[in-house]
Parts: structure tokens; sequence; C-alpha cells
């Protein structure tokens, strides 16, 4: 199973309409596997958005 660290390094997304009032707004469920997305991770949106991907593997992720 892929790691998120697999990706590569962080590439942190960048919103063009301000910060969602709440947390959960980061995040979209991906209609593929059902997964949670964090849309401020560019690797996690471009590995759901392949067609036929699996999970990816949990992992602890600490926010600077």
């Amino acid at each position: 199973m892929t790691k998120l660290s697999d990706l590569g390094p962080p590439i942190p997304g960048k919103r063009h309409d301000g910060e969602p009032a709440d947390e959960k707004d980061h995040f979209y469920k991906c209609k593929t596997c059902g997964q949670p997305v964090d849309m401020r991770d560019l690797r996690q949106v471009m590995w759901h958005e392949q067609p036929r991907h699996e999970q990816l593997k949990p992992e602890i992720v600490r926010r600077s």
C-alpha cells in the first residue's frame, strides 16, 4: 500500500477565495476510494484524481 510520504515532499496548495471557517472544509471524500482528501496538499489531490488508485496508507502528518 502506498504511503503519502512515498509521493515525495508536501506540495502546499493555496486557496484563491480565502480560508474556510471550518477545518473540515479543507477535505473532500474521494469518489473512487472513499478516503478523505486534504485539498491543502496537492500530492493527495493528484493521487486521488487517478482513475483506478488505491487508498493511501494512513500516516501521522505534522503541520508546522
